[in-house]
């Protein structure tokens, strides 16, 4: 049989606090690749998530599933076949107990100390994280204009609004911003899909931070133009970050929004996040990179929002949000 579907909604989670203090804007969370609006919501352990104490400090929340996702919907006549389910061992290697690998599966892993737990199959909490994930949808360009169209409505229904985004979100946090002009009162980009990547080889994102261009100055018609060059390490621990031979382009759609690009110690992203703000300064935008040991939060691996020190995070990306909204 055949019928009829809509796709490309998507699913809002929603909390407005009965007095909302000044500066106290709404709080959009996007999540990142193979998860949904669940890791935003609570930990795998039972402990209160990032849209919980947010709500609680005043600030409204809106904790979304991308379109394709959870409770958003997979419609394979319209997105085509599913993503292939996740693998344990590469869930347990890459975000819950990468210090346990043989070898290290990069350097920073061993200093891995803050995941609930074992983190290891089997474990009750692993368990609990696994079965938060789902499939992607293949097609990674189709889900972020899925997700950019559907953000820009909800903007568009609730006003200027700071956006958290985490990992494959990342690109999103710039997209809608240059999409909303106006609308976006600061980005915290928790270890973005970026600029640069372990393997070195190339650029992570075949126009500098995003996969599809965003509006550059001059107008750019060929991510080629951009003229990506390996740019060596500039960090103790770090990858070769891709810039722009010759500064030429800039994005000024971002240039007045507050930005924060954030890492954990012991992620794969330690040493690579920080090109994400590199190719940004260079392309004429202000922003502030934090390397989270360095402001005396350790042992974090990539999924922060669910790590034993959540709530100490929070706390420090929402001091960072009161010191940089107008």
């Amino acid at each position: 049989m055949t019928g009829d579907s809509v796709a490309g909604q998507m699913h809002v989670f929603y909390q407005i606090p009965a007095k909302v203090p000044p500066r106290h804007y709404p709080i959009l969370f996007i999540h990142g690749s193979r998860l949904t609006g669940a890791s935003f919501l609570g930990t795998p352990d039972g402990r209160p998530g990032w849209a919980t104490w947010f709500l609680a400090r005043g600030w409204p929340v809106y904790v979304v599933d991308q379109p394709g996702k959870g409770r958003s919907g997979y419609f394979p006549s319209s997105y085509g076949p599913q993503e292939h389910d996740p693998s344990r061992k590469q869930i347990a290697e890459r975000f819950t107990a990468s210090e346990k690998m043989t070898p290290l599966p990069w350097p920073e892993a061993r200093l891995h100390t803050q995941w609930p737990g074992t983190g290891l199959p089997a474990d009750p909490i692993y368990e609990q994280f696994f079965a938060s994930e789902v499939p992607n949808m293949p097609d990674v360009s189709l889900q972020y204009a899925l997700t950019l169209k559907a953000t820009s409505e909800l903007l568009a229904k609730i006003g200027p609004a700071v956006i958290i985004t985490h990992s494959q979100a990342g690109p999103l946090g710039w997209m809608i911003a240059e999409a909303n002009p106006g609308m976006v009162k600061a980005i915290i980009a928790v270890e973005p899909t970026g600029n640069a990547n372990r393997s070195g080889k190339r650029p992570a994102t075949t126009c500098g931070i995003t996969i599809n261009c965003l509006r550059f100055a001059p107008a750019l018609d060929d991510a080629g133009k951009l003229d990506l060059v390996p740019v060596p390490k500039s960090r103790a621990r770090g990858v070769s970050c891709w810039l722009q031979r010759k500064v030429r382009y800039r994005l000024p759609a971002l240039a007045q929004t507050p930005i924060l690009i954030a890492t954990g110690e012991a992620s794969y992203h330690a040493g690579q996040d920080y090109c994400t703000s590199a190719f940004l300064t260079q392309a004429g935008v202000p922003n502030d990179y934090a390397y989270l040991p360095e402001h005396g939060i350790r042992g974090n691996g990539h999924m922060q929002m669910l790590e034993k020190n959540n709530l100490e995070i929070a706390s420090f990306y929402e001091a960072w949000l009161l010191r940089r909204i107008g």
